[in-house]
């Protein structure tokens, strides 16, 4: 009989953290809405031409919107990230991740390659705002100034925990991966290499609706 030798179970894995700009949705729904009604216009009450090039703006149109409003986001839990952006799916084990940073923009790195997280947008305005706000906490993780609770002994307004200085978001959402790649890097389950898949339902109709925008146009 062959002996068997057990292999290392791993531990449970949570559902996706998932992050986006819901700004950057909202924005995507209006522009889709706009051309649904500018182009739908065209391919309704248009003669000629005028329906194909309605045709061929919402081919070309609508998948760009698409990629860089509603599509970025980011999945993340225990084992591993996946970044979808606007033409390519970054799958990245935590072990592969060497850095998750935020500077003028989100990005992580891995393998020697950075990679931009689209779905995580820095404002530089944001961070300046709660920097700002920050300088109203006291050395002892406190709040001070006029109208503001000043704290006890223990350093905070209630006498509970020292409060957290303000952070933006993107340093938000970048700090919560930075802790999950930390936690997860020596996991069973976030072993591998780093995997990059392009986004073909994306970029095949973008590319067919320009080319066809452009035959259309020579011809007119």
């Amino acid at each position: 009989m062959s002996s068997q030798q057990p292999t290392e179970p791993d531990e449970p894995v949570y559902d996706d953290r998932v992050y986006r700009s819901p700004m950057a949705v909202v924005t995507g729904i209006a522009l889709l809405a706009l051309i649904a009604w500018l182009c739908g216009d065209a391919l309704v009450r248009g003669t000629g031409s005028v329906r194909w090039l309605g045709a061929a703006i919402a081919l070309f149109a609508v998948p760009l919107t698409v990629a860089f409003t509603i599509r970025p986001a980011v999945f993340a839990n225990d084992n591993r990230m996946r970044v979808r952006n606007p033409f390519r799916v970054i799958e990245l084990p935590w072990a592969a991740v060497d850095a998750v940073r935020a500077g003028y923009s989100a990005e992580v790195l891995a393998e020697g390659a950075k990679y931009q997280l689209w779905a995580v947008p820095v404002s530089l305005r944001e961070r300046k705002k709660v920097q700002r706000q920050g300088q109203g906490y006291s050395r002892r993780g406190g709040l001070t100034g006029k109208g503001m609770a000043v704290p006890k002994a223990n350093g905070s307004p209630d006498g509970g925990a020292p409060a957290d200085p303000p952070r933006a978001h993107a340093d938000q959402v970048v700090d919560e991966l930075r802790e999950l790649a930390e936690r997860g890097a020596g996991r069973v389950g976030a072993q591998g290499s780093v995997r990059v898949h392009w986004s073909y339902e994306i970029i095949a109709p973008a590319v067919a609706g320009a080319v066809l925008l452009i035959v259309l146009l020579a011809l007119r």
